[in-house]
């Protein structure tokens, strides 16, 4: 099955939390959108790898994915090596999605780093056709046309800003779907920066602030791999 957008996130929520609402405005307009989940974040300090399972099942119906996958790999251990990037290389062979979307360069968790170079580099090495991966079936060399990073806890300078405005309900409902990982004043599970009132409410914010800069209501800012080109210019208002 082709997809228009593939986005690629180390752990389940992190795709919701960062470009959930690029995700949705696509599939409403009729694009197949998807995301992959590395790992279960079974590392976490809250949820369970049944819950959180459970949770991005309901968060992807939300967005309108047309599929979501998990790879498996270990929490708190990704590494750019060639058996982490087969896994992925095969992922998009099966999907040859036109934009693929990643985890931010840099950012608090080590995980998100390590997720964007792997992607990044395994979205170039999935067009090399000498590459056989472990599928039988999936070995047609296919590279995304773009692979745009997006922002998440640490900030850097946006190439663009998508807007979101008519989606962040609904964005927030799918960030929300993950119960066991944000905030709830009757949740017992033990306190975390990301299940903190305070997090919550800096994820309107945040879509605010970028929004605010690009014209827009509420925005997802974007970091580009390369420098983006146009046709119209009329797209960039």
């Amino acid at each position: 099955m082709k997809l228009d957008i593939l986005a690629f996130g180390a752990h389940p929520d992190d795709v919701e939390i960062s470009a959930g609402g690029l995700l949705i405005a696509e599939a409403r307009k009729g694009k197949k959108v998807g995301i992959v989940d590395l790992t279960f974040g079974e590392l976490g300090t809250r949820g369970t790898v049944d819950i959180r399972k459970e949770e991005a099942i309901n968060a992807a119906e939300i967005i309108g994915c047309t599929v979501r996958e998990n790879l498996g790999m270990r929490d708190g251990y990704l590494r750019n090596d060639e058996a982490h990037q087969l896994k992925v290389i095969e992922i998009i062979r099966k999907y040859q999605p036109e934009i693929i979307l990643c985890n931010s360069p840099t950012d608090r968790h080590p995980d998100h780093g390590h997720a964007s170079q792997l992607v990044v580099e395994s979205s170039f090495l999935s067009g090399l056709r000498k590459i056989i991966t472990h599928d039988p079936n999936g070995n047609d060399a296919w590279r995304p046309k773009a692979v745009y990073a997006y922002m998440q806890f640490y900030q850097f300078k946006p190439d663009f800003v998508y807007d979101i405005s008519e989606v962040i309900d609904e964005k927030m409902k799918s960030i929300l779907a993950h119960k066991s990982q944000f905030f709830d004043p009757n949740s017992k599970e033990p306190p975390t920066v990301i299940a903190s009132e305070h997090f919550k409410d800096n994820l309107i914010s945040r879509a605010s602030e970028y929004g605010l800069q690009a014209g827009f209501r509420y925005g997802e800012p974007f970091k580009a791999f390369r420098i983006p080109g146009v046709k119209d210019v009329s797209v960039l208002f």
